[in-house]
């Protein structure tokens, strides 16, 4: 590995120490070797610190940062992309699970395609136990050579976990970082679609945890899952309407800052306002996560085969 990791890997978490372990396990058994991991500890009041210098101690790619307090979630996310040095970086969730090629092949895709900034892998929804719920096709349109398709695919479809794939990092510096009012994570991503196409590896190799415990089943409202992001939200001049006008406005100004021309710029805006209308109709909003869960018995994919550090789990 050079002196600057070719990726840069920002792993922020807050009270973690159920999931942790697995977590950086499953990231240092990548077959995919340079890069820097940095796991920024936002004053956990857990195990988490133990954890986190144990594995530090063992394994010189992890940079270990903790907060002296809680600034939320957001902030913290925007904090190990600020401390990263890789030229490609990627997020990567503290109670989530990847399979051992995911990086590998993720980077190759980035290598191969030049006009591609972000490249991620198909995934499903796993339990606290690390059994597949819902394993689920990727169907955006993410790879569509026009930004407005790109853009309305993001709005209209669910599914797809963008946010964590593996991005170019000059193309992040170019957009607004990451804000904490509700759903900024969509607006987010649909500004990155916004500057370039996307690559999905057709290969089962990302495991989103779906648990009490994780932030959005925590926090059932838009205020509380709001201040988890950023405590500064809890006050008075944040109340829900605000929240969710910021969320409109931020899929706006999206299309106002992005390298568009004006017809595409045009063509954007029509489907933010046919989105708009369509938010109206039962069943807008549909979530993976609440799908029926698959029959175990018809689930061929073992995670503990694909995942590193779960060897020893099969049966």
């Amino acid at each position: 590995m050079t002196d600057r990791p070719r990726l840069s890997i920002g792993l922020p978490v807050y009270n973690g120490e159920e999931y942790l372990a697995e977590s950086l396990d499953a990231l240092l058994g990548q077959t995919y070797e340079d890069y820097e991991l940095i796991i920024s500890d936002n004053a956990s009041t857990d195990g988490t610190r133990d954890i986190c210098r144990r594995y530090a101690a063992k394994d010189s790619r992890i940079r270990y940062l903790r907060l002296s307090r809680n600034i939320g979630a957001t902030p913290n996310h925007n904090h190990v992309f600020a401390e990263s040095r890789g030229e490609l970086f990627k997020w990567a969730s503290h109670d989530d699970l990847y399979g051992r090629d995911l990086l590998r092949r993720c980077v190759q895709a980035l290598d191969e395609r030049p006009d591609v900034i972000l490249a991620h892998a198909d995934q499903a929804v796993i339990d606290g136990a690390g059994r597949v719920k819902v394993p689920y096709e990727y169907t955006l349109a993410t790879s569509s050579p026009h930004a407005p398709d790109r853009f309305r695919s993001l709005l209209f479809e669910p599914g797809g976990d963008d946010f964590y794939g593996v991005m170019r990092a000059d193309m992040l510096r170019r957009v607004k970082p990451l804000d904490s009012y509700h759903h900024a994570d969509r607006t987010f991503v649909a500004e990155i679609t916004l500057h370039g196409r996307f690559h999905q590896v057709p290969e089962l190799l990302y495991f989103r945890r779906d648990h009490p415990a994780r932030a959005e089943r925590a926090n059932p409202s838009k205020r509380s899952r709001c201040v988890n992001l950023d405590p500064r939200r809890a006050g008075p001049l944040h109340p829900t309407p605000r929240l969710l006008a910021e969320y409109l406005w931020g899929f706006a100004s999206a299309i106002r800052r992005a390298p568009l021309s004006p017809a595409d710029r045009r063509a954007c805006h029509r489907h933010l306002a046919a989105w708009l209308t369509s938010r109206v109709r039962p069943g807008a909003g549909e979530r993976v996560e609440d799908r029926a869960p698959v029959d175990p018995d018809r689930v061929t994919v073992s995670v503990d085969a694909l995942v590193a550090g779960r060897e020893g789990r099969q049966a």
